[in-house]
């Protein structure tokens, strides 16, 4: 899943054997749903674009369903059918430059959530050039599904942290929370950390993948509905119960950008950003 991982079990008898089954699972989510796999079921997905609907097991509709959740709540910002854009933009070419208008306009034609044919039993992309990529969530899931594993196993106490995004159950076995850092946006430090006893912490931000411009940062957080990376926050971490909520909700914070807090406000999680000016906002620390 293109980083680095970590998994610590505490209160099980066969810790090795609950590992080994958590880490096949993951294994398993990244086989199956990778875009980069020409054997996943995105990329059976995206083959069938224009033409005749797939189908697919509970698990992949049930991610499409969390998928639909994530668009209503950005407004169409969040787009799992959004991949045609970071083509666009090229976050790996040399030399970087803005993508030309029509470019956009061409990738932004091959956009839209809204339009996906789907039930419980099959998905269809209606129009050729149409790509879905769970990437938003799949890794999110995957650490929920590991802490789920490890606790019908009998692992009472546990963290597991897919490059970064962090869930936690029972707390440390001494009685303690588990603490884990946030990393600052722009320096090689913490920015905070946060106690955890049960629950998940994630971040995103413009630091992993981006370009530079005229001296302007574009990030790989684009907004779906204008083709634009999103420039009003650095970074983002949010604490909800599950991995693929806290996930969720960093992501499409990034980018309702000046609406920001008042969507984690309604939405009642603690957060914790930094903002385009590098100011620190948030409630927790």
């Amino acid at each position: 899943m293109g980083g680095e991982h970590e998994l610590l079990l505490g209160g099980a008898r066969d810790p090795d054997a609950i590992a080994t089954r958590a880490i096949d699972d993951v294994l398993r989510i990244e086989r199956k749903y990778s875009r980069f796999r020409d054997d996943s079921v995105v990329a059976a997905i995206n083959r069938a674009a224009g033409g005749a609907p797939v189908a697919i097991d509970a698990e992949t509709a049930a991610l499409l369903g969390y998928a639909r959740t994530c668009f209503e709540q950005s407004e169409g910002r969040f787009d799992v059918t959004a991949g045609a854009l970071a083509r666009a933009w090229d976050f790996g070419g040399k030399p970087t430059r803005r993508p030309v208008a029509a470019v956009l306009r061409d990738a932004l034609a091959h956009v839209g959530f809204g339009d996906v044919e789907w039930d419980a039993s099959h998905v269809r992309l209606p129009r050729v050039g149409m790509a879905i990529d769970f990437g938003g969530i799949g890794k999110e899931y995957a650490a929920d599904r590991v802490a789920t594993i490890a606790q019908e196993a009998g692992a009472r106490h546990g963290l597991v942290n897919l490059g970064g995004d962090v869930r936690a159950w029972g707390g440390r076995p001494d009685g303690s929370a588990w603490r884990i850092g946030i990393r600052h946006p722009r320096e090689e430090r913490a920015l905070a950390s946060v106690e955890l006893a049960d629950g998940a912490v994630a971040t995103s931000g413009d630091y992993e993948r981006f370009v530079e411009i005229g001296g302007i940062r574009h990030c790989h957080i684009i907004d779906a509905t204008t083709g634009e990376p999103v420039r009003a926050w650095q970074s983002m971490s949010v604490i909800a119960g599950l991995a693929i909520v806290a996930g969720s909700y960093s992501t499409i914070a990034m980018l309702m950008q000046d609406r920001a807090e008042a969507f984690l406000a309604n939405a009642a999680v603690r957060w914790l950003g930094v903002d385009a000016g590098g100011a620190q906002r948030g409630s927790f620390v």
